[in-house]
């Protein structure tokens, strides 16, 4: 490999996902490669919706108060380097290339083994590790990509476990039920570790709550130990009041990622924060935490990308994500025409997620994009409750035939799939 982009086709070329489940390949490499996840101090945060937004959260926060932080996310919306990042600026071109070098000979080393070929995923999680080790920020964040038990993320041992929500998502890998999903979640806490949650099911918090237990873990939920309460939507976002785990005051703050749901990311994100600066000595100022809170922005979460008429991208992706969305449409655009440009994969339950849109949305659209496991755009028309609604396969085309309908006052949403809204995204001018 002499270019970046020679790495970057050896590590698409590898598995999307492993035949055989599990962290060994993972922990074979990290062997190999003088185990770095073992050289830095993280955070691992698990969940169906909201991991995104709450990463970002605590690291505009951390960052706010002078604190270098590392961020482990996917999938990405604007550069596969993003993945990687250091106080948001992503892992070069450079460094991929001289980290894969590193990992290539252990990969195919490990691939004439019994544990077989690592997957794409496994690698870009090895590579993380080597790079944040070398580069030693105060903290860094890591998202898991899938579930949480048996995810490439889960070799690393934290000094603090998050959990979001829990929903029906990956159903066919993570199973059917809330308890079997919250499981599989649940499966990031560590012994000794404590973790903090704001997944609201009964079923799902049982499950946390026992394997807490079973880790000798401190354990902390929304509205039992710490609380938010939404105030109002405002033009620029939402306000809400925090009640802390620790002294039980209220405190007031503004964010300006839309959504009430967006609330309880900030609100676990506050948490996790005040946890490190009770137990982890981190020095930082209510103003400092306000403010870094006010300034984080996650692309493609109910993101404005054009003015008068408004065209938001949101990406929803699940029956969750979907319904956060209409609560948003319904707060900030509720007198408004909406409408609707639809895109999903085909394993997603998208009847139900266009059944919780017909209230808000005027017209709807169906497209698809080149993907492997995109829908057709027929396919979703078939499916659709929409009255008004069709399909038009170009997204390009589908765009502009919207946007050739707006009027000043009426509102675009671009929803469905995250791929989907990394692939439309670029078609902006002007984004960060």
């Amino acid at each position: 490999m002499n270019t970046y982009r020679e790495a970057l086709e050896w590590i698409h070329s590898l598995l999307k996902f492993g035949i055989k489940p599990g962290l060994k390949r993972v922990e074979w490499l990290l062997e190999r490669t003088g185990n770095p996840e073992k050289k830095i101090t993280c955070i691992h945060i698990a969940g169906t919706n909201g991991k995104g937004s709450t990463v970002e959260f605590i690291r505009s926060i951390l960052n706010e108060a002078g604190y270098s932080v590392g961020t482990f996310t996917s999938p990405y919306l604007i550069s596969f380097n993003e993945r990687v990042s250091l106080n948001r600026i992503p892992i070069s071109d450079d460094e991929i290339l001289h980290y894969a070098r590193i990992v290539r000979p252990h990969v195919e080393e490990v691939s004439l083994t019994e544990l077989g070929s690592p997957t794409e995923f496994e690698v870009i999680t090895v590579i993380s590790l080597l790079y944040f080790a070398d580069k030693q920020p105060d903290i860094v964040v890591y998202e898991t990509g899938l579930g949480g038990l048996y995810d490439s993320t889960n070799v690393i041992t934290p000094i603090l476990s998050l959990i979001t929500n829990i929903g029906f998502d990956h159903m066919g890998i993570l199973g059917d039920t809330l308890k079997e999903i919250a499981f599989q979640k649940a499966g990031i806490i560590k012994k000794d570790v404590p973790v903090i949650t704001t997944a609201d099911q009964k079923e799902a918090r049982e499950v946390i709550e026992h394997k807490a237990r079973e880790m000798d873990a401190e354990n902390y939920f929304l509205d039992r130990d710490f609380s938010v309460v939404h105030m109002e939507s405002t033009p620029s976002g939402e306000r809400f009041f925090y009640t802390d785990i620790e002294d039980k005051k209220e405190i007031n703050f503004e964010i300006a990622m839309m959504g009430t749901h967006q609330i309880k990311n900030a609100g676990l994100a506050v948490a996790a924060v005040k946890y490190l600066t009770r137990s982890h000595g981190f020095e930082i100022p209510l103003s400092t935490l306000g403010d870094g809170l006010r300034k984080a922005n996650w692309a493609g979460r109910f993101e404005k990308v054009s003015h008068s008429p408004d065209i938001i991208i949101d990406g929803a992706h699940n029956e969750q994500g979907v319904a956060a969305l209409k609560e948003t449409l319904i707060n900030h655009y509720g007198s408004k025409r909406i409408f609707l440009l639809f895109a999903a994969l085909e394993d997603k339950a998208y009847a139900t997620m266009m059944k919780d849109l017909v209230s808000v949305v005027y017209e709807a659209c169906f497209t698809t994009f080149d993907f492997p496991r995109a829908a057709s755009a027929e396919q979703l028309l078939k499916e659709s409750p929409l009255e008004n609604s069709y399909s038009i396969s170009s997204w390009s085309e589908a765009l502009q035939h919207l946007k050739d309908q707006l009027q000043q006052d009426d509102v675009l949403i671009i929803t469905g799939s995250l791929y989907f809204i990394s692939e439309i995204r670029k078609t902006f001018q002007n984004l960060e």
